[in-house]
């Protein structure tokens, strides 16, 4: 049990946020809608979008706070500008933007249509950019600075297997994160990212580990034999758009209880070897040097 779940003392100050007006694309369900939670907790006025007006609805009327919502299909670039410029006329501005909207599903590469690959890049890759290109670009326009926060994965820098269009897609918003880092500080805006691992949502678990035996073995590949919680990925998310980080720029953040350093070492699956295994092993090595 981690200590979110202990009722620890609040980390930050209830004023952490104030009055900054947060965007939060994907931003009415899953990891979108808890970041968005906590930062109206944090004092933040928010913005959510997507493509479903309905859930957006739903979620505006029960986060609590001030919220502002707009659908929006981010992989079209007219409806992206029309929904900016709606929250803009709502708010007055945007001081930072959530890169968060996503699509993800497993399969064997080799039976992926160009439509089922579209389908992965358009919402991650294309949308990821054309948000930061219309916020971007107001900004500099506007002489105001701001922040943006990207989702990826902890496989954006490795690659994975049986999820390659979000592989490419991921690493392509990281080269994007660290590209624009250099590129637009001058502006005064800053670049940072999350890489999470396990964090199930409703929906997107059941397309990524659909049997009880493979969510187990997921599960089984993070060092603190856990899933993430939400709350500890907004918190992070709060600090890293907070004026105390305002030094962290191009930086990605891995949030994942370990999983991809374990997979990353070549003797981690030396975890299975038993005690008993151990004292063989021993017991071998010192005959051998005898």
């Amino acid at each position: 049990m981690n200590l979110l779940m202990k009722g620890r003392v609040d980390m930050f100050d209830a004023s952490l946020l104030k009055d900054k007006v947060i965007l939060v694309t994907g931003g009415g369900t899953g990891l979108g809608r808890a970041m968005g939670e906590r930062f109206l907790e944090l004092g933040a006025r928010l913005a959510i979008t997507s493509r479903r007006e309905e859930v957006l609805a739903k979620a505006a009327s029960e986060m609590g706070g001030e919220v502002f919502y707009k659908s929006c299909d981010v992989r079209d670039p007219q409806q992206i500008a029309e929904m900016v410029s709606a929250v803009e006329q709502h708010y007055g501005r945007i001081d930072v933007l959530i890169n968060n909207a996503a699509g993800n599903f497993a399969s064997p590469t080799e039976n992926l249509s160009p439509r089922a690959v579209d389908a992965v890049l358009n919402i991650v890759l294309h949308g990821t950019f054309y948000t930061t290109l219309e916020v971007g670009k107001r900004w500099i326009e506007q002489g105001v600075g701001g922040t943006m926060l990207n989702i990826v994965t902890s496989y954006a820098s490795t690659g994975s297997a049986f999820v390659v269009p979000s592989a490419a897609a991921k690493a392509g918003v990281l080269a994007l994160t660290r590209s624009l880092a250099v590129e637009w500080a001058r502006h005064g805006i800053r670049q940072v990212a999350i890489a999470p691992g396990l964090f199930p949502t409703d929906g997107a678990w059941s397309r990524l580990a659909p049997t009880p035996e493979l969510s187990e073995k997921l599960l089984n590949r993070v060092p603190l034999r856990r899933v993430g919680e939400k709350d500890e990925l907004a918190n992070l998310a709060a600090y890293l758009i907070s004026d105390y980080a305002g030094y962290v720029n191009g930086e990605v953040v891995t949030i994942d209880g370990g999983e991809w350093l374990q997979g990353a070492g070549q003797f981690n699956d030396l975890l299975e070897v038993t005690e008993e295994q151990w004292v063989s092993l021993a017991e071998l090595t010192r005959k051998g040097k005898s």
